[in-house]
């Protein structure tokens, strides 16, 4: 007979007699020769009972060669040069946890001193295996810093906690699947033509879905419309992003138009806080409304737009939602209401391994979100999450977030080590 030290919610294995707030031990029988294994062959999990987080640190790096893109009004046009940070949680035993902050249109540097400032202080020295707690600890300090900030702490701890448990995330929180279907998801383009094109091509590539950032011209929107559904056919899935653009008139005529061209849903068409109107427009639509990406406040603040029949799904990604354990809350919310939490892209490489992550947790999300172009959305990783010739991309099967970030490309870049 031996004792296995099990963290709360840390192992697969029920917990019994509780000895402190995080640790807890459980008679298991072994047998064989699984008995007589040393205790440095065992896994990572079974020997840090006791860990502590040691240090945070972000170390910010260069992203050159940018293309010029936009995505609206909301985002203006961008390119050039931004920054990521590498966020790196360190723990005495040796794991490190990380994560990206920033993205190609707003650079790590703006959330990232925020992040050490009023973050850091918050889970130094703190076992990181505590999520639930770190999760509320830092949602009380949202006002020094930003959802972002949060997010990035959050996915770090959460590779930390794959890390010592020998799991890719998706397992920690209860695999549902190992693979989900694609859609691509434009850029504002130069031409109904041009949209058209983009759309054919990427059904040709054998993807499932395309997108649309329209130039929230509301006439223009439409013609885009008609020539994506004519260039695809009608059994082709299609989306319209409204990009917060319209008023409601203007709404409603592109809602009822592409209601008539049979697409998939209506995604934020009017400003991320009018509740009150996207009441009145869903009462007018039959198109199911996706809305809920920016809407203000954090986790709680979803309760009225379901309870006020505001939007047929929740919407969110790590970075805008304050991180994995916040975007697994909403997709349980959200199932509680028969509902899907649709996940958005997540701004940078290692944000979209950890939305796929919880896509493959839960059921109820049908797409994974690739963001066009390429070259403004995949950086700092050795391999990107690649859509296959089915339109399918695939669960990460490495420990914690499981990809592999390219270090060496972070050091040659590296401008600065915030700590």
């Amino acid at each position: 007979m031996l004792h296995a030290a099990l963290l709360g919610g840390r192992v697969g294995f029920p917990v019994a007699r509780p000895l402190t707030p995080s640790v807890a031990v459980l008679p298991i029988e072994l047998v064989g020769s699984r008995a007589e294994v040393s205790p440095e062959d065992r896994p990572v999990w079974s020997r840090c009972v006791h860990m502590k987080i040691t240090d945070v640190d972000l170390t910010l790096f260069a992203w050159e060669g940018i293309p010029p893109t936009t995505y609206g009004k909301h985002t203006g046009k961008f390119g050039g040069r931004s920054h990521l940070g590498l966020l790196t949680i360190t723990t005495d035993d040796g794991i490190r946890g990380h994560a990206f902050l920033g993205s190609a249109m707003r650079g790590a540097h703006l959330d990232g001193e925020s992040l050490i400032e009023a973050l850091k202080p918050v889970v130094l020295g703190q076992d990181p295996l505590d999520r639930e707690r770190h999760y509320r600890a830092m949602w009380q300090r949202n006002r020094a810093t930003t959802l972002r900030a949060i997010g990035a702490v959050d996915v770090a701890l959460w590779d930390i906690a794959g890390k010592v448990a020998g799991q890719p995330i998706h397992r920690l929180l209860g695999a549902y699947r190992e693979s989900v279907p694609a859609y691509a998801s434009s850029a504002v383009l130069p031409s109904a033509p041009a949209y058209a094109e983009e759309a054919a091509k990427f059904k040709s590539q054998g993807w499932l879905a395309y997108k649309i950032h329209p130039p929230t011209d509301p006439q223009l929107d439409i013609e885009v419309c008609r020539a994506v559904r004519k260039a695809v056919g009608d059994g082709f899935t299609l989306m319209l992003d409204g990009s917060w653009a319209y008023q409601y008139p203007e709404a409603l005529r592109v809602g009822k138009a592409i209601e008539e061209l049979g697409y998939h849903w209506y995604e934020d068409p009017l400003a991320d806080d009018d509740l009150y109107t996207y009441v009145k427009l869903k009462q007018q639509l039959h198109i199911p409304i996706l809305a809920t990406e920016y809407s203000p406040g954090g986790f709680t603040a979803f309760a009225p737009w379901i309870t006020a029949h505001a939007t047929d799904f929740l919407r969110g990604d790590v970075a805008v939602k304050a991180g994995i354990t916040s975007l697994v809350k909403t997709a349980h919310l959200a199932e509680a209401f028969h509902m899907n939490l649709e996940v958005h892209h997540g701004g940078n490489s290692l944000n979209n391994v950890a939305n796929l992550h919880v896509i493959m947790a839960i059921k109820n999300c049908e797409f994974f979100e690739v963001l066009l172009p390429a070259g403004a959305q995949k950086y700092g990783l050795v391999e990107d999450i690649e859509v296959d010739s089915n339109g399918l991309v695939h669960a990460m099967g490495e420990p914690g977030l499981g990809a592999a970030i390219d270090f060496d490309l972070i050091e040659r870049r590296k401008t600065a080590v915030l700590r």
